[in-house]
């Protein structure tokens, strides 16, 4: 198939030594041009990456009429300014997460996708790692019996004021940053939404971020979910999913690096242990594999749009609750 034109918004890290090196990986997508707000930078980065084409600015790469897709990873509160812009200029959006600053901001880029005809989805790569796709499978299949309950926790250490993910007036925090991950978790192993949540966050006295978040989601019929992620702590990360027959451990559910095997332990009641190991991948390759072939037409998204407001919905939900104590509703039952 022809290779889908991309261009990337940005020379920020995430992009320039993960997400785009993993792209231009990719069967199905070329990355034709990047983005800065120093021109020089940008085309540094380009010639070392290998991009054809360097701006000075996103608005010039948005005038390109050969880009058919951008890549959004700018700091949260840019998401969907620049998004809507995208979308404005004819392209289709792949916006890192999450995909904005509440769900009523998230859901302002409905409309404007439908009116340009193009397509926004949220940058969870790791539902493209085969280690969440087997969990699903083992699930779906009915080994573990009915699933009960889902724990997750990701965490680290950054205690740089400077940091975008410790600055509260443009989305910093670790409820958004990493605590957004684990939401999503509980979500694709439920398959369901949360009817209430509650929350307690401790908040750093000086930079006012969220350093320390837990919550527990309650998805009705009895089925739990809870995590806590942190951002001042060390590092840690790891998804358990219980059954009534049996459960899932995922070591690495979030961070997993390109070059190193993956473990996926699974079990039925308390002697049949069974570890799968998956050869190395990048999951950052995995979606703009997937993705490419969305925005192409080829294939239908299997998490739209409204998955990632849906997703929003819940973060704001959680910050309602620790700031009242009290469970907050999402929906009757």
């Amino acid at each position: 198939m022809k290779k889908l034109k991309w261009g990337v918004l940005s020379t920020a890290n995430i992009g320039v030594a993960k997400v785009i090196p993993a792209m231009q990986r990719s069967a199905y997508c070329e990355v034709v041009a990047l983005a800065g707000r120093d021109l020089d930078r940008a085309r540094n980065w380009a010639d070392q990456l290998g991009i054809r084409k360097a701006y000075g600015s996103y608005a010039e790469l948005l005038e390109d009429n050969e880009i058919e897709a951008v890549y959004n990873p700018l700091p949260n509160h840019l998401h969907v300014p620049w998004t809507l812009k995208a979308l404005e200029a004819g392209k289709h959006v792949l916006c890192e997460k999450p995909l904005a600053l509440t769900a009523d901001e998230a859901a302002s880029l409905s409309d404007a996708s439908s009116m340009h005809n193009r397509l926004v989805l949220e940058a969870f790569m790791v539902r493209h790692h085969p280690q969440w796709l087997r969990t699903r499978e083992l699930i779906r299949s009915g080994v573990l019996g009915r699933v009960h309950a889902v724990q997750g926790v990701f965490a680290y250490c950054n205690t740089d004021p400077q940091n975008i993910r410790n600055q509260p007036d443009i989305g910093g925090g670790g409820l958004m940053d990493i605590g957004s991950y684990c939401v999503m978790a509980s979500r694709y192993i439920f398959a369901a939404e949360p009817h209430r949540v509650v929350a307690l966050m401790d908040r750093d006295p000086a930079m006012g971020i969220d350093r320390l978040t837990s919550g527990l989601l309650d998805y009705g019929s009895g089925r739990q979910a809870g995590f806590l992620c942190g951002t001042q702590t060390s590092f840690s990360q790891g998804v358990r999913v219980f059954g009534e027959q049996g459960g899932i451990q995922l070591v690495q559910p979030f961070k997993s690096l390109p070059e190193e095997a993956v473990t996926l332990i699974w079990h039925q009641g308390e002697n049949h242990r069974i570890e799968e190991t998956f050869p190395p991948c990048n999951q950052y390759t995995l979606q703009a594999d997937t993705v490419s072939r969305v925005f192409s037409g080829e294939i239908e998204p299997e998490f739209s749009l409204q998955d990632g407001i849906l997703n929003m919905r819940v973060i704001d939900a959680i910050r309602q609750s620790a700031d009242t104590g009290d469970w907050v509703n999402l929906s009757e039952g």
